[in-house]
């Protein structure tokens, strides 16, 4: 149940187009509902704009399953994250229009009806292939909170004439998502490229002394570039979402 749903339910009544009772059903597991296994927040999409995203790690395929499907039934749609390839399957099973990204680990079910709120890309760039997980994660996420998405990829301080060949799409971005591993110096160089705001995010990849991300976290946090923010490690799902909400929001960084 999100707000222009439940704005269309309340002019029905006020119509009298529907009756109270079959409003009543409506908003049954309003706002929550009880699995057992999980509570699913339906008034989040009211608080929030977005509908509950499912972390997928430590479920079963089968919880992953039921959740979606109380999902659906509230708000159309939903985004799984960290998702096995056995949970995207009995999720498919049960939705075979849900998207299943094997490189995002994600699987998303558009909401009908959702398209594009802002014109102004999210830019979503990596330094390495070895980071794109992560950035696709990102970059899916981003798509489902209502952004529209491009994609830089594979641009690292270690070759940055690649980045610097490509400023023009630098510059026409709402929001950059930045995803590094190793010493994590690309968020600082796009930093001091864009106006836009940057979202840093550290990945474990990395040798030995990156710690699992940590040096690359540390980099981005002591970040010399202005407007740099960062995300936790391997957290393309927060990067995703912040960057969405920038360019979305009323007043916020749109065309």
């Amino acid at each position: 149940m999100n707000r222009t749903a439940l704005a269309a339910l309340l002019a029905d009544v006020s119509a009298g187009r529907i009756g109270v009772d079959a409003a009543l059903e409506r908003l049954r597991h309003f706002p929550f509902e009880d699995l057992e296994f999980a509570r699913l927040d339906h008034h989040r999409s009211l608080r929030q704009g977005l509908p509950e995203v499912i972390f997928c790690a430590g479920k079963t395929p089968a919880q992953v399953a039921g959740i979606c499907e109380g999902l659906v039934v509230a708000s159309g749609g939903f985004l799984c994250t960290r998702a096995t390839e056995a949970q995207a399957q009995e999720v498919r099973a049960r939705f075979p229009e849900a998207r299943w990204d094997e490189v995002a680990r994600t699987v998303h079910l558009r909401r009908s009806g959702l398209e594009p709120l802002s014109a102004t890309p999210v830019l979503v760039v990596t330094a390495g292939t070895s980071d794109l997980p992560v950035a696709a994660e990102a970059a899916v996420t981003a798509d489902a909170c209502g952004a529209r998405v491009e994609c830089l990829n594979d641009v690292g301080v270690a070759g940055l004439h690649r980045l610097l060949g490509e400023t023009e799409r630098l510059s026409r971005a709402g929001a950059v998502v930045v995803v590094a591993g190793m010493e994590g110096a690309l968020p600082s160089v796009v930093g001091g490229l864009v106006a836009a705001p940057v979202i840093a995010v550290p990945t474990s990849v990395g040798y030995g002394a990156s710690f699992g991300g940590v040096a690359a976290l540390l980099g981005m946090l002591n970040s010399c570039a202005a407007g740099v923010t960062v995300v936790n490690i391997d957290n393309g799902f927060g990067a995703g979402v912040a960057a969405a909400r920038i360019v979305t929001r009323p007043g916020g960084a749109t065309a």
